[in-house]
């Protein structure tokens, strides 16, 4: 068993760091909100005073964070970078969905203290974090893979490793921009039927065994009612932020940008969003741009 920090403990950092404990690991949690903090120690982790005093000695350093400038941060720039005080023989795990540059600089630094730092995004939503099924999408060297890869079996079921340092953020954006990309069509479909006297329960069952049949449909349904467990059903409370799928398609269409990459379905599904954040909305469940759709 190994002697865990984790920093950041929202929606999907909390319970991955539960799971993590759950498996007899020691973990030290640290979030700036004493709520989340006070649950975590509930599911068996131990509470730090500081993200510094997490580090201290530890095995791996877990991180989820909300953007880039947070994870530069805490561990390069900020008045008591974590780089300064983690071990060489630690391994920084970054869960955090960032730029693939700030991905690759911040493990440059790392590596100039001889420390190891790998990007390791997830895809899998909240109720992936709490079963502890997600996907770890993992940019690093072989061996820091590796080394990663027992840490991130208990908190996920499928594990990738993309490529070299900033690999598994390109992936990962790649694959937030055709969620979202599915997410719209599927949400257009479902208004678009129910507007014309459809059962939103009935066509979704016939979407799904049909050709129209994807994850947002099938896992995560977008309509109030029609799927028990799906944030729909709950106000669209809990799950994916518009605010952060609106972050990551930016993302997206850097990437894009930097390669020449023609993205114009990628870019119709940001400008809806952009919408439906722009409403009031970015604190609610993605899938809550069905809203988008009843309104119009």
């Amino acid at each position: 068993m190994a002697t865990i920090a984790f920093i950041g403990l929202g929606n999907m950092g909390g319970p991955m760091a539960a799971n993590l404990a759950k498996a007899g690991h020691e973990v030290r949690a640290f979030d700036l909100s004493q709520a989340v903090l006070d649950t975590a120690i509930e599911q068996g982790c131990k509470a730090a005073q500081s993200a510094q005093e997490a580090v201290k000695g530890a095995d791996f350093v877990v991180s989820m964070l909300p953007a880039g400038k947070h994870v530069e941060s805490l561990y390069v720039s900020g008045d008591s970078p974590l780089f300064d005080i983690i071990g060489q023989d630690a391994l920084v795990i970054d869960s955090s969905t960032i730029d693939a540059d700030t991905a690759r600089r911040v493990a440059e630094e790392g590596a100039k203290r001889g420390i190891a730092f790998v990007d390791a995004p997830v895809s899998g939503g909240v109720g992936g974090a709490q079963a502890g099924t997600l996907t770890f999408i993992v940019g690093g060297s072989e061996e820091q893979f590796a080394k990663a890869q027992p840490v991130l079996d208990v908190m996920g079921k499928n594990i990738f490793h993309a490529g070299e340092h900033g690999a598994g953020q390109i992936a990962k954006v790649c694959n937030n921009m055709l969620l979202s990309i599915l997410m719209a069509g599927t949400c257009e479909a479902l208004n678009m039927g129910v507007k014309n006297g459809l059962d939103p329960a009935v066509l979704s069952e016939i979407m799904k065994q049909s050709s129209g049949g994807n994850w947002a449909l099938n896992v995560y349904n977008p309509y109030p009612g029609v799927m028990e467990n799906a944030p729909a059903s709950k106000g669209y409370q809990g799950g994916f932020q518009v605010d952060l799928m609106f972050k990551d398609l930016g993302l997206a269409m850097d990437v894009s940008q930097q390669s020449a990459s023609s993205v114009p379905m990628g870019s119709a599904a940001r400008a809806l969003f952009s919408l439906h954040k722009a409403k009031g909305n970015g604190s609610l469940d993605f899938s809550s741009l069905l809203k988008l759709y009843q309104d119009s």
